[in-house]
């Protein structure tokens, strides 16, 4: 006898048999592997000489951790802690101790256990964009994000295989009470989605919720810690800080099991010193200083070692992404956390442009590249990005998608064998023929080459014919079309359930501000 619930996906099943898949859904479900050596930028002397300089920041200036019990760990651990200026000074032997206790690798765990993902090595991981207060498109404009956009978001993105992971923060419902935004996310995110997914760290309430909820989907609190199922972003308040929300979400996420992406965010000249050098040493310490206190919490927990330095732009101050100076950077904090034995965070499509237009494109490009280059493991930010982090954008998040796959795809091993080199077919058409109608072709035209899902290669009479439509305007029309044909994953409904009661209860609960 099935179950309503099995009855319920076989229902879904049926019903997206019956329509046809949309170029984008069409594309494979693979994280990127890439078997190359990783670019190396630095010389063995660079890297060491940014350690040291690390090192003496860590030992002779310190850090701040603005949060009492985190001070009272650190005492605990053997660091010097003054706790009235809520600093902090650790000695070098006591920090790479405790670095060295994080995993090279680990598995972040879904609903859908065929999305798993293993974050390390060689493997590179996508990521949506997170934390942007705004939402764009080409019907309403620029406008402040809602919970209707959180959840058509994130139906997005669990319909476009390219994106490896859910980010929860992928805007803000600013329609929702502060107090009660990550309950809302969280519900979208495990309902809407089977994929591996990111969480919230503002603090121990918000935490606490992220983690009940959690532990709902995937059978218990004890369950996750064993193994992990969402990771969450930890920014150091550069320079050289750990705000009280910051610092508490590390801890309760450590304790519960679940990885960290500690990421110091540097604007040289603004943060940080205004030359590189001085503010990818001034990342690496306050990274590393993250990353040691997750392993007094709990040794052995997975952490990411978070890279998410760039420069200003000196005629403004504003920030400046996709610059050949933040390109840089992703690939020294790579190359650092290799030297440290330690998963990487980069980014992989900022850009300062308003609009879908060449220069979001040429720069999402600049940030795409050295992630890849380098072995990054955790992309953030890889589909959406706009306006300097302040939009996602539908259109924009849509074009990614195929920056992505196209990247996907090009590290997929290509065969050389005797029936790729076809050299019995070179030599059947001989010169001044065509290989549209042989055997060879034929038997292999369906799946030879990456198919485009967004990109025009239509003839000029065509595309005139179509509307004469741009990269935006044909994403546009496909955002559109992939929320029109939604469905959603099966979930046990014992489970729905329960996962809606904890949010109305918790809701009920739970003032509607920070207090």
């Amino acid at each position: 006898m099935t179950t309503a619930t099995e009855r319920g996906s076989e229902r879904r099943a049926n019903r997206r048999q019956a329509r046809k898949r949309t170029p984008i859904e069409s594309l494979p479900w693979r994280v990127l592997k890439n078997p190359n050596p990783p670019v190396q930028f630095l010389r063995e002397d660079q890297v060491q000489l940014l350690h040291e300089s690390s090192m003496h920041i860590v030992e002779n200036i310190g850090i701040d951790f603005l949060d009492a019990d985190t001070l009272d760990i650190w005492s605990a651990a053997g660091a010097k802690v003054d706790k009235k200026a809520q600093h902090v000074w650790i000695d070098r032997h006591l920090l790479m101790e405790l670095v060295r206790k994080a995993p090279a690798q680990f598995t972040l765990r879904a609903r859908d256990p065929g999305k798993n993902v293993t974050v390390g090595g060689n493997n590179t991981v996508f990521v949506s964009t997170s934390g942007t207060p705004f939402v764009s498109d080409y019907d309403n404009g620029r406008r402040p994000g809602t919970l209707a956009d959180v959840q058509n978001l994130v139906r997005l993105i669990h319909q476009c295989p390219p994106i490896n992971v859910v980010e929860s923060q992928v805007t803000e419902p600013q329609d929702i009470p502060v107090m009660h935004r990550h309950l809302e996310r969280g519900l979208a995110i495990f309902t809407l989605s089977d994929k591996p997914v990111a969480q919230a760290a503002h603090g121990n309430v918000v935490c606490e919720d992220c983690l009940n909820m959690a532990a709902i989907v995937f059978g218990g609190r004890e369950e996750i810690k064993k193994q992990p199922v969402f990771a969450a972003i930890i920014n150091a308040n550069s320079p050289l800080r750990y705000d009280t929300n910051m610092a508490q979400g590390l801890v309760s996420y450590s304790r519960g099991g679940q990885p960290l992406v500690v990421t110091p965010f540097i604007l040289a000249g603004a943060m940080s010193p205004i030359t590189m050098a001085a503010a990818v040493a001034q990342q690496n310490a306050e990274a590393l200083a993250g990353i040691a206190l997750t392993q007094i919490c709990n040794p052995g927990v997975p952490v990411i070692y978070g890279g998410f330095t760039t420069n200003i732009d000196l005629a403004t101050g504003s920030p400046a992404f996709g610059t050949p100076e933040g390109a840089w950077a992703f690939f020294a904090g790579a190359q650092l956390a290799r030297f440290y034995g330690l998963p990487y965070r980069g980014s992989g499509g900022l850009n300062t442009s308003k609009v879908v237009d060449a220069q979001a494109a040429y720069e999402s490009q600049m940030c795409l590249w050295p992630t890849v280059l380098s072995h990054t493991n955790w992309v953030q930010h890889a589909a959406g990005w706009l306006e300097s982090g302040l939009v996602c954008s539908f259109e924009k998040f849509i074009v990614d998608v195929e920056c992505v796959a196209m990247m996907q795809q090009l590290y997929e091993p290509v065969e050389i064998s005797p029936e790729t080199l076809a050299l019995d077919m070179i030599k059947e058409i001989g010169p001044g023929g065509h290989h549209f109608g042989t055997s060879h072709t034929l038997a292999r035209y369906q799946t030879e080459f990456y198919r485009t899902a967004v990109a025009d290669r239509l003839a000029i009479g065509q595309w005139t014919d179509n509307g004469k439509l741009d990269a935006g305007q044909r994403a546009h029309g496909i955002w559109k079309e992939l929320l029109a044909s939604y469905e959603p994953p099966p979930i046990d409904v014992a489970i729905n359930e329960e996962l809606t009661d904890y949010v109305a209860r918790r809701r009920r609960e739970l003032p509607v501000s920070f207090v």
